[in-house]
């Protein structure tokens, strides 16, 4: 039944409004948020109409940014659902917490509007699934955050390896430096502050107490509200290494790893190194390390024929057979817009068109969650890819969703 939700269907409904201006609203105005909404007031005929935060605060200050812009003030919610029912927004685009992402995503779909949502697009496995389902079920436009998709060196890179330009690939590679620090210990308190809606901050996830380590950035080191490390910024280079090798979903996971160096509030690991095997026999690997390293950011694809390596800024090489002089430099296209990428195809109504359809975007944060869901049961799973499922293991079948804070639940039914 859940593997129907990875399977692509026909092409989505003419838009009415394809000439006219398109009217968005952004979920999230921190630092991802505000990127956004430069992002998309730059557009030509794309009008940034409503910001949603449940910090009053930070509204505030990116509307005062905003009107100094465009000379023209937004809206300002606390409640992500009123800001839905304005049926003259056209799309939602969402940078909250990720715990909100897929559910943020589902209700903009169910009210019509078509969604730009940041990664990891989902919380666990079961809203991906569902965050898919609804797409196709509403036949809405959907892009995925990861926006090295749109990059000419990541574009080049990868179409000479389907090209077959290193033969058959056998393994991916990535390693990501994550240099982080302690973020300490805070007490919980009492009471949220007054400048924040703490019903609405918290939406699906359990009641917690406020504390200062989860409001504004360190919610990530925690399993209730973030995915860690390997959610934050590893989903984008599982990303790049599941679209080389043409991937979608592994048999096996195997993570191991740890908070190193410090003792802390966190939860999530400093240190975590995963590995997902396919049923022929190929893998991907990765590698998080949050301290003590100079070593670069880079990717990996090692194939029959050769080897490629992807820098961090997108440039590559390749070496072919036993020669190990790098091959001479390609011509790469240029950089394309990602946002623009995704106002061109709510116009259209192109999903095809789109360089981070929420499918494939959805399938890199899946193995995210299988990476963490090792780590956390501390030994391999076997998983069907078919039924999305762990073969009996009533364990890890247990964090393939949550127990969802009411009203704020991703539906089974979309």
């Amino acid at each position: 039944m859940l593997r129907r939700a990875f399977i692509s269907s026909s092409a989505a409904l003419a838009w009415q409004g394809a000439n006219d201006r398109v009217r968005v609203a952004i979920a999230g105005v921190g630092g991802r948020g505000n990127d956004l909404m430069n992002e998309s007031s730059a557009i030509p005929n794309v009008e940034v109409v409503t910001l949603i935060d449940p910090d009053g605060r930070r509204t505030e200050a990116a509307a005062q940014k905003l009107s100094a812009k465009t000379g023209k003030r937004p809206k300002l919610e606390s409640d992500l659902r009123r800001a839905l029912d304005d049926k003259s927004i056209d799309a939602l685009l969402i940078a909250t917490c990720n715990h909100w992402h897929a559910l943020a995503a589902i209700w903009a779909m169910q009210a019509g509007k078509d969604v730009y949502v940041e990664k990891p697009v989902s919380h666990n496995l079961f809203e991906g699934v569902k965050l898919v389902e609804a797409a196709r079920k509403y036949n809405r436009v959907v892009q995925g955050g990861t926006q090295r998709r749109s990059s000419g060196r990541f574009r080049k890179a990868i179409e000479l390896v389907h090209q077959g330009l290193i033969g058959d690939v056998y393994l991916a590679k990535w390693f990501f430096p994550g240099n982080r620090n302690s973020i300490g210990f805070k007490d919980p308190q009492s009471e949220p502050p007054s400048w924040l809606n703490w019903d609405m901050w918290l939406g699906p996830a359990p009641m917690r107490p406020y504390h200062e380590n989860l409001v504004h950035y360190n919610w990530h080191w925690f399993w209730d509200f973030g995915n860690g490390e390997l959610g934050n910024n590893g989903i984008h280079l599982v990303d790049i290494s599941r679209w080389g090798m043409k991937k979608r979903l592994p048999v096996k996971v195997h993570a191991w790893g740890g908070r190193y160096g410090y003792k802390d509030q966190a939860e999530t690991p400093n240190t975590h190194n995963v590995t997902w095997t396919y049923g022929d026999g190929t893998a991907i690997v990765g590698e998080i390390r949050g301290l003590y390293t100079k070593e670069p950011m880079y990717w990996d694809f090692f194939g029959s024929k050769g080897h490629l390596h992807i820098q961090a800024d997108g440039k590559f090489e390749v070496l072919l057979g036993r020669n190990k002089e790098v091959e001479p430099p390609v011509e790469t296209p240029p950089n394309l817009d990602h946002m623009k990428n995704f106002t061109d195809a709510v116009r259209s109504r192109n999903r095809q068109s789109l360089n981070a359809e929420i499918e494939e975007t959805a399938l890199s944060t899946a193995l995210c969650h299988l990476g963490n869901i090792s780590y956390r049961l501390g030994r391999e799973l076997r998983f069907d890819p078919e039924r999305i499922r762990f073969h009996g293991d009533p364990a890890a079948e247990s964090l393939v969703s949550r127990e969802y804070r009411a009203p704020f639940v991703v539906p089974e039914k979309v």
